[in-house]
């Protein structure tokens, strides 16, 4: 299966994985150091942190069934069949005062621009946790994005006081209870009051055109679940239904 793959904006250089590991995202207040990391060699003995991961769990990773009050963990996550019905995590969780200010979604095949969402943020990083963050979204795409081979999605964020390690996106799609992908990006090492920006690749599913069909014909019944981590600790949840039929809604 054809890995997907993460890229940072900006100049493409050689890099061997201890510095992968320690710093993929870096960008400075005032100022940015962003790097290329496509096209690292992962093989069987090294864990796929960067893109698609097909489900397979290291054998000394197997857990036990998750059941409400345990530590919710990436290898949990990864097993996931099915839509959650609840958030994970509370806003509280934030420690880090992560802040997202943009999302946009690019076709990788033409370059077409199919989403630009900003926030508008004040110039000081503030060490405050927003209680009132959006962690639900609706998004309505046109049929054709069913048919799109590759996005690129930029996420831009701001960071607090606290460092990030290994910051983690893990990504579930699903339509009614089909899983349709499961995407996991590791962003990397985030220093004190920075500015971020990074750009993830997707291939999305090869959909059959019936289920394709169904999901033009049955709106919002496409969902994700996004789940952030650092250190492997759980620290946002955000979920989002799409709508992919023809009249754009207000």
């Amino acid at each position: 299966m054809e890995e997907d793959r993460e890229a940072t904006l900006g100049s493409e250089e050689e890099v061997d994985e201890a510095l992968y590991e320690e710093n993929m995202v870096q960008q400075g207040e005032g100022g940015s150091e962003e790097n290329s990391y496509e096209g690292m060699a992962v093989d069987d003995n090294v864990e796929e942190w960067n893109g698609f991961i097909s489900g397979r769990i290291k054998e000394e990773e197997v857990v036990s069934e998750w059941k409400p009050g345990d530590p919710v963990t990436p290898q949990h996550i990864l097993r996931l069949n099915s839509y959650t019905t609840e958030f994970l995590c509370s806003p509280e969780d934030n420690i880090y005062n992560i802040t997202f200010s943009r999302f946009k979604i690019r076709d990788l095949a033409s370059g077409t621009v199919i989403l630009d969402i900003k926030k508008q943020c004040p110039t000081e990083i503030k060490d405050v946790i927003d209680l009132d963050s959006g962690r639900f979204i609706q998004y309505h795409f046109s049929p054709t994005f069913l048919t799109l081979g590759e996005i690129g999605a930029t996420l831009e964020f701001t960071v607090g006081s606290k460092a990030l390690n290994r910051f983690r996106l893990i990504e579930k799609h699903f339509f009614r209870n089909l899983v349709l992908k499961t995407f996991d990006f590791e962003i990397g090492f985030c220093i004190p009051y920075s500015r971020n920006t990074c750009e993830h690749i997707y291939c999305l599913p090869d959909l059959d055109p019936q289920t394709i069909e169904e999901m033009i014909d049955n709106p919002y019944e496409t969902r994700s679940d996004s789940f952030y981590f650092v250190n492997n600790k759980l620290i946002m949840h955000h979920k989002a239904e799409y709508s992919f039929n023809q009249q754009v809604e207000a």
